[in-house]
């Protein structure tokens, strides 16, 4: 059995301690908005934040982050989720980030990480920050004005 707080409620699953955190979160609890894209932690669409740290889900063995609070997108742009992930969700809407959309839930949840521990980041902390999603519709010039403007929505 395993522990951990998702999403702010405590959970309990009888899960194999080597699946990933991805699959449990997924096809146990039932969150789809994580999504599956490469594999091998490389593409970010499946980025989650643990204990506030943004981390790749599909190579993160769930009995490792036992004990851990873990958030989703579905929490992070949710009612109860951080002023961040509202700023970041309103800047992604007002500049029509989203093209196929696929890997928005990551970049998103990228992005909320770092304006949580950055209010003004700079291009180049975006870049820093973002380097590790990757966008198949190239709409990387949205998603850091998208930042910008999340940041400037925070200082309001």
């Amino acid at each position: 059995m395993i522990k951990l707080k998702l999403n702010g409620e405590e959970r309990t699953l009888d899960v194999d301690p080597e699946t990933p955190l991805l699959w449990v979160i997924r096809d146990d609890i039932g969150l789809t908005g994580t999504k599956f894209g490469c594999g091998v932690a490389q593409c970010g669409a499946c980025t989650v934040h643990l204990d506030g740290a943004a981390i790749r889900s599909c190579q993160t063995p769930i009995g490792d982050v036992a004990d851990s609070q873990i958030l989703t997108i579905e929490h992070v742009v949710g009612a109860s989720g951080p002023r961040e992930g509202k700023a970041v969700q309103a800047a992604w809407r007002e500049l029509d980030v989203v093209q196929c959309g696929y890997c928005q839930s990551g970049q998103m949840m990228s992005a909320t990480a770092l304006l949580t521990q950055n209010k003004t980041p700079s291009d180049a902390d975006i870049d820093a920050a973002m380097s590790g999603n990757v966008c198949r519709c190239a709409a990387y010039q949205r998603i850091r004005a998208a930042i910008h403007d999340a940041a400037k929505r925070l200082e309001a």
